[in-house]
C-alpha cells in the first residue's frame, strides 16, 4: 500500500517531462535569441533606429507566433525600458554623450508551445561608446521666452580656444535632415547661442540639439540634449501691479497676467512680501504661491510699510517644468515713507558741497573789504595833490598881477 503514492509521483514527474519534450522538439530544441543586432544613426541627432533578425533556428517554425523583447537603457531616466514587439526594428532617444546599450530576446508562444510563452534564456547585446576626445561647452540651456520665441545658449569652456568655430544644429521629425542655426548670438566676437525667433518648433515634440565645433586642435567633442518647448517656457514679467487697503484695513495685492502667448489658467504665482520697520530695516515676512492673481493679506502697522513683488511660472498640471520669470518691480504701501521728529544733521555730517558753499561766500566778503579800503585810501590820496594845484595857480595869478 505504501508504493501506491511513490508510484503516483513518479507518473506525474515522467508526465512534466513529456510535456517539457514535446515543448522543446517543437520550438526547435531551443529558443535563440535575435541575430544582427544593429544600431543605425540617421544624423537625427539621437533619434537612433534599431534592427535585428530572428534566430535561423526560428526561421520556419508552423504554429508559433514569433515576437522579440528589446530592453535598452534610458539615460534620461537612468533604468531600463523594454518593449515587446513583431516588428524587426524600433526607433528610441538616446543620450548619445553615454553609453547605449541596448539588447533583444526571442519569445515564442502559440499552438506550437500549448499556449505557453517562452523567452530565450539568452539575448544579443550590443553597445555603443560615446566620442572621448575633444573638449565640450558647458551649460547649454534652452528657454521659451514667453511662449514666443526660443533661445539656446551655452557657457564658455575655459579649455577651448576663442578662435573655435562652434556650430549648433537642430532636428525633429517634422524635418528629413538636421539643420543649422538659423541665427548665432554673438558675445565678444565669439558664438555664445542660437535665436530661434523667426523658426516654427512644434510644441510636445521631442527637439534633438547638438553644440559642436572646431580648433586648431581639432574637433571638439559634441555636446547632445533633447527637449520639449513647453518644458522651457519662461514667462514674461508682470507689469500690473495694484495695492490699496479695503474698508476693513485689509491690504489687497492685485496684478494682471504678462501679454504674450502663455495661457493663464496655466500659471503659478510667488508673491513676496517685505516689510520695512520704523527703524529703516527691511525684513522678509513671507512668501506666498498661489494659482490666484490677488491676495489679501492683514494690514501693517501705522509705522511700518509693506512692499509686494510678484513672479510666475507654468505649473506641473500643464508641464513638466517651467522657469520662473522675473520679479516685477515693487510696490509698496504707503507709497511713501514719513519720517518724523527728524533729527538736526550735526556739523560732520553736512554735505561737501554746503563747506564749498560757505568758503566761496566768505572769499566774496574779504574780497569786497579789500576793495572797499583801498578805494577809500585812493580818495584820501588824491584831495591833497588837488589842493596843491590850486594853490600853486593862484600863486602864479599874483606874481604876474604885481609884475
Amino acid at each position: 500500500m505504501a508504493s501506491k503514492p511513490w508510484l503516483t509521483h513518479q507518473a506525474a514527474l515522467i508526465s512534466l517531462l513529456i510535456l517539457w519534450r514535446d515543448s522543446v522538439i517543437c520550438t526547435g530544441l531551443a529558443v535563440d535569441p535575435p541575430e544582427d543586432l544593429v544600431i543605425l544613426d540617421h544624423g537625427h541627432l539621437g533619434r537612433l533606429e534599431l534592427t535585428w533578425s530572428p534566430p535561423a533556428s526560428l526561421v520556419d517554425v508552423p504554429d508559433c507566433l514569433l515576437r522579440y523583447q528589446l530592453e535598452y537603457f534610458n539615460t534620461y531616466w537612468d533604468s531600463w525600458s523594454a518593449i515587446r514587439t513583431s516588428s524587426r526594428s524600433y526607433s528610441a532617444q538616446f543620450d548619445l554623450m553615454k553609453d547605449v546599450r541596448v539588447r533583444v530576446y526571442t519569445l515564442l508562444s502559440g499552438p506550437c508551445t500549448n499556449g505557453t510563452l517562452i523567452k530565450s534564456t539568452k539575448y544579443t547585446e550590443v553597445v555603443q561608446k560615446p566620442s572621448s576626445t575633444g573638449e565640450a561647452v558647458q551649460d547649454v540651456i534652452c528657454v521659451f521666452h514667453n511662449m514666443e520665441y526660443m533661445e539656446c545658449k551655452w557657457g564658455r569652456n575655459p579649455k577651448i580656444l576663442a578662435s573655435s568655430q562652434l556650430n549648433l544644429y537642430f532636428w525633429h521629425k517634422e524635418l528629413e535632415h538636421a539643420e543649422e542655426c538659423p541665427k548665432y548670438i554673438i558675445s565678444d566676437g565669439v558664438r555664445s547661442g542660437c535665436d530661434f525667433t523667426e523658426t516654427s518648433l512644434p510644441d510636445f515634440t521631442d527637439i534633438n540639439l547638438c553644440v559642436n565645433g572646431s580648433s586648431f586642435d581639432g574637433p571638439l567633442k559634441p555636446t547632445f540634449m533633447s527637449l520639449q518647448t513647453q518644458n522651457q517656457v519662461k514667462p514674461g514679467t508682470t507689469d500690473k501691479l495694484y495695492l490699496h487697503t479695503n474698508p476693513d484695513m485689509q491690504l489687497e495685492i492685485q496684478w494682471e497676467c504678462p501679454v504674450g502667448g502663455v495661457p493663464e489658467d496655466c500659471l503659478e504665482w510667488e508673491v513676496e512680501h517685505n516689510q520695512e520697520g520704523s527703524d529703516g530695516r527691511m525684513t522678509l515676512q513671507q512668501i506666498l504661491t498661489t494659482k490666484e492673481t490677488s491676495i489679501t493679506l492683514a494690514s501693517n502697522h501705522e509705522n511700518e510699510r509693506s512692499c509686494f513683488r510678484v513672479r510666475s511660472k507654468l505649473h506641473k498640471y500643464c508641464v513638466d517644468k517651467s522657469f520662473w520669470s522675473e520679479w516685477s518691480q515693487p510696490i509698496c504701501h504707503p507709497a511713501f515713507q514719513m519720517k518724523k521728529d527728524a533729527p538736526e544733521p550735526e556739523w560732520g555730517m553736512v554735505p561737501v558741497y554746503v563747506y564749498i558753499a560757505v568758503a566761496v561766500i566768505i572769499m566774496l566778503m574779504l574780497s569786497l573789504c579789500v576793495w572797499g579800503v583801498l578805494k577809500v585810501r585812493s580818495r584820501q590820496e588824491k584831495k591833497p595833490d588837488s589842493l596843491l594845484t590850486t594853490l600853486f595857480a593862484r600863486s602864479s595869478v599874483l606874481t604876474v598881477a604885481e609884475a
